[in-house]
């Protein structure tokens, strides 16, 4: 057998495991999306059917209709969720910027804080996190969801590996123009920085979008609940509705796969870019 014959069964065999990978991961949210138009009845019965037998709309119409906080968890979701996006878009890509570019006192000492940052679980913050916003008073609160989740050690670093990249051609040749150091980050750094800032929104959307540890944490008032939270509601002592968590989980996973779609072409380029130099 000849080198192209045993590249071309090569490239057959890694389609099949892909296609077989790619078959495994979907089963599960197949089977989701067949459950949230079944009864009750017929998920708890244990019948491994993609298809419902019994084809109903009635879990959309309860979560969206019947359930008075549902459009309340949805709208606390998307708020906090674009709120944490903007701010880690805006915060880590200034701090990368003068960990990459600017000259301090004390940058190696912060760069080589966050890259201690990066070593430590989210979970050993947690209640450090909740005994301080305990003490200013930001417990179910927008705030208190927003205000922690807004700088990431990880996107700072990934900024800043970026930014090591970026030609400084262009920011001497906007110097010259006379532009300042705010100046040529706003209006040349940024508009060029788009995937590396599309890639890290759609990781922190996704996170925050996702999280469920905090809110559990902070918000204790049905109101004030995030979606994972409110989802967790329909699940009791004796019985869960899973009919009416799988519809709503259809409708938090949506806005999740919309960020990724818009952002699918700059997040593959924001992740090959920031690997650079040290």
């Amino acid at each position: 057998m000849n080198n192209i014959s045993r590249f071309r069964w090569l490239k057959v065999l890694l389609y099949v495991l892909l296609t077989i990978y790619a078959a495994i991961t979907l089963i599960p949210f197949m089977w989701a999306l067949s459950a949230s138009f079944k009864p009750l009845s017929e998920i708890v019965s244990g019948e491994p059917n993609l298809l419902p037998q019994n084809f109903t709309l009635d879990n959309y119409r309860q979560i969206f209709l019947q359930e008075p906080l549902f459009w309340r968890w949805l709208f606390n979701s998307v708020f906090i969720a674009v709120g944490v996006t903007v701010l880690n878009l805006l915060f880590n890509s200034m701090a990368g910027y003068a960990l990459a570019r600017l000259r301090f006192r004390g940058k190696r000492f912060w760069f080589f804080l966050i890259l201690a940052v990066l070593a430590v679980p989210a979970q050993i913050t947690l209640i450090p996190t909740f005994l301080i916003l305990k003490a200013i008073g930001w417990l179910n609160s927008y705030q208190g969801m927003i205000v922690p989740g807004m700088v990431n050690a990880t996107f700072v670093f990934m900024m800043r590996q970026f930014f090591v990249n970026f030609p400084k051609e262009l920011e001497e040749a906007a110097q010259l123009d006379g532009l300042n150091t705010w100046g040529i980050f706003r209006h040349i750094v940024l508009p060029l920085a788009k995937p590396a800032l599309a890639a890290q929104a759609v990781f922190v959307f996704m996170g925050s979008w996702n999280n469920f540890l905090l809110p559990v944490v902070i918000l204790f008032e049905p109101e004030m609940f995030t979606l994972p939270l409110g989802l967790n509601s329909f699940k009791g002592q004796y019985i869960s509705y899973w009919n009416y968590i799988m519809a709503a989980s259809m409708v938090f996973t949506l806005p999740a796969l919309g960020i990724y779609a818009f952002f699918n072409r700059y997040f593959i380029q924001g992740v090959t870019f920031t690997g650079g130099k040290g």
